[in-house]
């Protein structure tokens, strides 16, 4: 079983993240462990060269000092609404100061505070007297993550139009795993970027396919042949096209759930003709088309109608091929882009190659299982990008958003 991805064409230069530079930035730090994250995420965001001031909670104070903060910052830590000096912090003015205001880590009291209008700090008068995009990135124990009035809050903070930066699966403060760790300061540093990238509407009035995750093909009603894609590749290029401006359809196979933009439209699908059936319907009307999901090569020739019985020793499966998307694809694509993925073990470079030539791709992206860092279900990835000029341009390990960033700004400069 292989693994097809659609690509793009791009530089033989490694595109960074977009541009912080210019842009001012107010963190808001809550009291949360996760708050020893924050001075690599002000640390982060000078070298990007932005402006950072910093509110933290009374509380928070005892988590990361004010010192460290405003070392980094290079600008004075509020912790109050008049310092000892009885100088007054105004709310107001911080509030306008800001083009972009970053709550980490929001933990589950702050989240009820904002959701409700709650005031009884500096950093909550400042969130309701904010003009400026308010992002907030929650940090909490699984349980507390996953209990409905966090969930409740979450939902309401989003309809209020601010941005979720979501918890990341992991161990947890208490020795638990789950989802509730607070994102990495370089994710909350890649949406901002692609955020403010989107004002640029590098995409505006262009319509972006893209398809992720696997697909399963049906043994029986409760066996599948299928792969350990989790989608998440996809679904980044797919939220950071959209914030770039792009009207998004996403084709998306069966995974864990996913934070995806209100903007894009998705698509269910569970098996490889499923996925074929939308590709080809919305390939129509798109004029990029991004194939990052891992399609399952062959299918059973046969799907029992009932659960198959351990009856024997052995089982043996006759298998066909099933539909191949990309192929389709660049059979008849017109003016449209296409760009495919490919994962491969062994002989790399040159399978991808020869996946671009068959297929009439416009570009492959080469994914290698052998680098540490990338493949499926992990948060990071590792790339090359291959174009049909023979352009070979490796990407180093870095987020899967901002590997979505490089590729969407190489389709920008390259190919529009």
């Amino acid at each position: 079983m292989g693994i097809s991805i659609i690509v793009i064409l791009m530089k033989n230069t490694i595109v960074n993240i977009p541009s912080l530079k210019g842009k001012k930035i107010l963190i808001g730090v809550t009291a949360g462990i996760a708050a020893y994250k924050i001075p690599n995420l002000i640390r982060l965001l000078v070298k990007e060269q932005a402006s950072v001031k910093v509110i933290m909670t009374e509380d928070a104070e005892a988590f990361v000092t004010p010192l460290t903060l405003s070392v980094l910052s290079k600008n004075k830590v509020y912790t109050a609404f008049q310092s000892q000096e009885h100088e007054w912090h105004s709310h107001v003015e911080l509030a306008q100061w800001a083009d972009a205001f970053v709550i980490a880590p929001a933990t589950a009291n702050t989240l009820a505070k904002m959701s409700h209008g709650l005031c009884d700090n500096l950093l909550l008068a400042t969130y309701l007297s904010a003009k400026c995009p308010v992002f907030f990135a929650p940090a909490m124990d699984l349980d507390m993550y996953a209990h409905p009035s966090t969930k409740n809050n979450i939902a309401l903070l989003q309809s209020f139009g601010n941005h979720l930066i979501p918890s990341e699966f992991g161990e947890l403060a208490s020795g638990l795993v789950g989802e509730g760790r607070m994102a990495e300061p370089e994710s909350i540093v890649a949406q901002l970027a692609a955020f403010f990238f989107a004002e640029k509407n590098l995409f505006k009035g262009k319509k972006i396919l893209i398809t992720a995750g696997p697909t399963y093909e049906m043994i029986d009603p409760v066996r599948f042949v299928g792969n350990f894609s989790s989608g998440k590749m996809g679904v980044a290029l797919a939220n950071t096209a959209a914030l770039m401006g792009a009207e998004v359809t996403l084709i998306l196979g069966p995974t864990a759930p996913h934070t995806i933009e209100s903007s894009v439209k998705v698509l269910p699908v569970i098996s490889a003709q499923q996925m074929y059936e939308a590709a080809q319907e919305a390939f129509v009307d798109t004029d990029i088309a991004i194939l990052a999901a891992a399609v399952a090569d062959y299918k059973p020739m046969e799907q029992a109608p009932q659960k198959i019985k351990k009856k024997t020793d052995q089982l043996t499966l006759e298998l066909t091929k099933t539909q191949d998307i990309l192929a389709s694809l660049g059979a008849q694509k017109d003016k449209q882009l296409l760009i495919g993925f490919a994962l491969e073990t062994e002989n790399e470079l040159e399978n991808a190659k020869g996946k671009l030539t068959r297929k009439h791709l416009d570009a492959i992206v080469l994914n290698s299982l052998n680098d540490k860092g990338a493949g499926f279900s992990v948060d990071t990835n590792q790339v090359t990008f291959i174009t049909r000029k023979d352009k070979v341009v490796p990407i180093p390990l870095k987020t899967k958003t901002e590997i979505a960033a490089d590729i969407l700004t190489l389709i920008h400069d390259e190919l529009l």
